[in-house]
This record gives C-alpha cells, sequence and structure tokens, in this order.
C-alpha cells in the first residue's frame, strides 16, 4: 500500500497572533494533500473537471497535538482509510523534522456530477486507481 509524502515549510503567513501556526492552515496543507492524491492517479484537478465530474469536501477533523512554528519543516503523511462508490475518507498527519507528530486529522470528500452536484459514482476503473492509497488499518 502506497501513501502520499511531502514536505512543507512553515512561513511568517502561516503564523498567528500566539506565535505558532495557526489551525486554519492545517485545512489548506489538506487540500495540498487531496490534489497531490489526484495527480498521483491521474487525475488532476483540471482533467477531473473535464470528466464531468468534481471533487467536493463533506466534513474536516483534525486534532492538534504540539505546535510547529516559523520555519519548521513539516513532514505529511497521506491516505485513504474508506473508500466507497462515490465518497472517501482520506487521514492526514503532520510531524516536524524531528518526527514529533503536530496534528492529525481526516477529511470525508465526494465525487458530485459537475452539472447537477449530486453524488457520481466512480466506475471500477476510476476506483481502481485509488486503491493503492487505501489502508484500512491506519485511520486517525
Amino acid at each position: 500500500m502506497q501513501k502520499i509524502y511531502f514536505e512543507l515549510e512553515v512561513y511568517s503567513f502561516d503564523i498567528d497572533f500566539i506565535g505558532h501556526v495557526n489551525n486554519t492552515v492545517y485545512v489548506q496543507w489538506m487540500e495540498i494533500g487531496r490534489t497531490k492524491l489526484l495527480e498521483a492517479v491521474g487525475m488532476p484537478t483540471h482533467q477531473i473537471f473535464q470528466q464531468g465530474f468534481v471533487p467536493v469536501l463533506l466534513q474536516t477533523n483534525i486534532m492538534y497535538k504540539s505546535p510547529l512554528y516559523l520555519g519548521d519543516r513539516v513532514q505529511t503523511e497521506m491516505w485513504i482509510s474508506e473508500l466507497r462508490n462515490a465518497s472517501a475518507i482520506m487521514q492526514f498527519r503532520f510531524s516536524n523534522a524531528q518526527g514529533i507528530l503536530a496534528a492529525e486529522g481526516w477529511q470525508k470528500g465526494l465525487f458530485a456530477d459537475r452539472s447537477t452536484m449530486r453524488p457520481k459514482r466512480l466506475r471500477k476503473e476510476e476506483r481502481a486507481l485509488f486503491a493503492p492509497y487505501v489502508h484500512l488499518t491506519d485511520a486517525v
């Protein structure tokens, strides 16, 4: 099974008035992860739109464990813990360069028909593209 791994850097605009990464930045980082997943399965965002469906975010849950600070390098790990016909649950872990867990969370997404915005079932061959990233035992 595969996971998506990528590194991020904490910039000054990511910092809140307390001096650590603002909680909303993690949602933006999750967006980067979802985009990287779609690219990895051969469905970059601009091509999905051409295929007539769109990914829609339904729910986000984040548990903050330890703060990240300006200049930190963030190690990000992402995978799918549940893949259904029209939806998926994506898991995320964010750690500092020393491997200390900063946050973990999940998002539920839905594939929708672009014209009706109603759920659209993935075809068998489309689901198969996501299968290598499904880790049923790694749920947060």
